[in-house]
């Protein structure tokens, strides 16, 4: 008897929280006990391989830029952060997650006899009682809970008795906590920090793949360095030959031979120390790739082939004032730190609720079942043996819905004094009021950045203009005196001297060309910009 009225309880229990929406899901069991997979593998980079061409890393500024997204160790770091906040929203959900409890706890009592009483023997009473709970607090404050509960006791001498019953009950903030407005303020405030969080990623990245776009210049401007570098070398060595020329024919003494043979020492250094620094930024651009990770590309020869030179539209600085709005409108930490002002809101709003009393409203009903042995008597029209009943009968009497109570109260809670909540209150008015001065000093810190980043761009421009001015009239020096030389009117040190002037223009030419494209990478960092001007999209 009680193995089947145990079983029906269990199988009531059951459907009691079948009804739930969310429970049980097929693999509740399988995903609620498997063991979490901790592990973490870290993949190898992308898509290195495809940029192999006749044995070298053929890049142009995009492809690289794409490889820096996808293998960059600090980037892909930069975006755990936007998973945590995600994460924590879904957390935030949690406060309205439903709970259900079932219990069985038997119960087993022994009272010894009396001494020195009449008909007093040792009794034992024994209780079963099976219950289960259901509870679930809504986002727009209502607090619904449900229970049920079955029992069986028997008792020596008497017949087994059962009991059962059924209740529901909804409690309705009137005052405090109402509404879903202020019940969703967490949810709110975790939905406005990501969005903070995806502001501060994006400003992040700007620095970042401004540095990586920096890298890449520099290797260019390294590479150039030591074509310049070789090209005096080379020149130093041909005056050095015809020193050493004229030696043996006698026009010159062995004391005029040490100045050009200490010039093409020097020169040597100069190539070797190009050398070098050209190895060593170009390490640092295979690591802002992830190439160093890869022994098969890492070994590999870097061909770079983004033309250092800028178009004729990318030369102009442009507007200040039009660089400035830009820069109030894309820049992701004026963004966020206006987010911010969201976020303190929603804490003032939290922290005045807090203040309010609190008045809650109860409805409730229940019902009641009881089973066991009946048995007729005076004015019953019943006459014959004892009827049985078990637990059956008397959660059938419960989930019938007999025997209703119906209840309701009101519970008034008055704050006579609050100090925490009005320091909470105090609180987020001075958060409010010290990120109303963020916004104003982030918005003045923009201005100035822009303005800094335009007014440097107009000066790379300018110096670019200059550098192209002194190589052309290097280019006509040395043209001069090769003319002269062949003339036989100069000597040959004095073409030497004009090759390497020129050698030098050009390198500066060069570095002034990568001066205008870092100060306009420059200028889209300040304004916001980079990012949407490189194709870059977040994810």
């Amino acid at each position: 008897m009680f193995l089947r009225t145990f079983t029906l309880g269990i199988l009531l229990t059951a459907s009691a929280f079948a009804q739930l929406s969310s429970f049980p899901k097929p693999s509740y069991f399988r995903e609620a006990f498997k063991k979490s997979d901790t592990k973490v593998e870290l993949q190898p980079p992308a898509r290195l391989k495809d940029f192999v061409k006749d044995g070298k890393l053929e890049l142009s500024l995009k492809d690289y830029l794409a490889l820096v997204m996808a293998n960059n160790t600090s980037i892909q770091t930069q975006y755990l952060t936007l998973e945590t906040a995600r994460n924590n929203i879904t957390s935030v959900y949690g406060l309205w997650d439903p709970s259900a409890i079932a219990t069985f706890t038997p119960v087993f009592t022994t009272r010894d006899a009396l001494p020195n009483a009449p008909a007093n023997n040792p009794s034992q009473t024994r209780t079963w009682p099976l219950g289960f709970t259901f509870a679930q607090t809504l986002s727009s404050g209502q607090t619904i809970s449900a229970g049920g509960n079955g029992q069986k006791t028997a008792a020596d001498g008497s017949y087994n008795s059962f009991n059962s019953g059924l209740n529901v009950s909804v409690t309705q903030p009137l005052i405090r906590n109402r509404g879903s407005y202020v019940n969703r303020i967490p949810l709110m405030s975790a939905q406005s920090s990501y969005k903070i969080s995806e502001f501060s990623l994006r400003s992040t990245l700007l620095s970042l793949v401004s540095a990586a776009e920096a890298a890449y210049w520099n290797v260019i401007s390294a590479r150039e360095t030591l074509v310049v570098q070789v090209k005096a070398r080379e020149a130093q060595q041909k005056n050095w030959d015809f020193v050493q020329e004229q030696y043996k024919l006698g026009a010159i003494s062995l004391l005029d031979t040490y100045n050009p043979q200490a010039s093409l020492a020097g020169a040597d250094v100069n190539v070797s120390q190009a050398r070098f620094n050209l190895a060593r930024v170009e390490d640092q651009l295979r690591t802002q790739m992830g190439a160093d990770l890869d022994p098969a590309i890492r070994s590999l020869p870097l061909d770079l082939t983004e033309p250092v030179d800028v178009s004729p539209a990318e030369a102009i600085a442009p507007d200040r004032e039009q660089a400035v709005e830009r820069g109030l409108t894309l820049q992701p930490l004026l963004k966020g730190a206006k987010q911010n002002l969201d976020v303190d809101n929603l804490s003032l709003a939290s922290a005045q609720n807090g203040l309010l009393p609190q008045l809650n409203l109860k409805m409730s009903y229940s019902t009641a079942g009881s089973g066991g042995y009946y048995i007729g008597g005076i004015g019953s029209s019943y006459v014959g043996p004892p009827i049985p009943g078990g637990l059956g009968d008397a959660l059938g009497q419960a989930f019938g819905l007999g025997n209703p109570t119906y209840g309701a109260s009101l519970t008034l809670t008055l704050p006579i004094r609050s100090r925490s909540a009005s320091m909470a209150l105090a609180n987020a008015f001075i958060r409010k009021k010290s990120d109303t001065l963020n916004v104003r000093n982030t918005e003045q810190s923009i201005r100035l950045n822009v303005l800094n980043a335009v007014t440097g761009l107009a000066g790379a421009i300018e110096g670019l203009n200059l550098a192209r001015i002194q190589d052309k009239l290097a280019q006509q020096q040395l043209d001069a005196d090769q003319q002269k030389y062949r003339l036989g009117t100069e000597v040959l040190q004095f073409v030497v001297t004009s090759e390497q002037q020129l050698a030098a223009a050009d390198l500066q030419v060069v570095n002034a060309q990568i001066a205008v494209r870092n100060a306009i990478t420059n200028l889209y960092v300040a304004t916001g910009e980079l990012l949407d001007q490189r194709g870059i999209v977040i994810r």
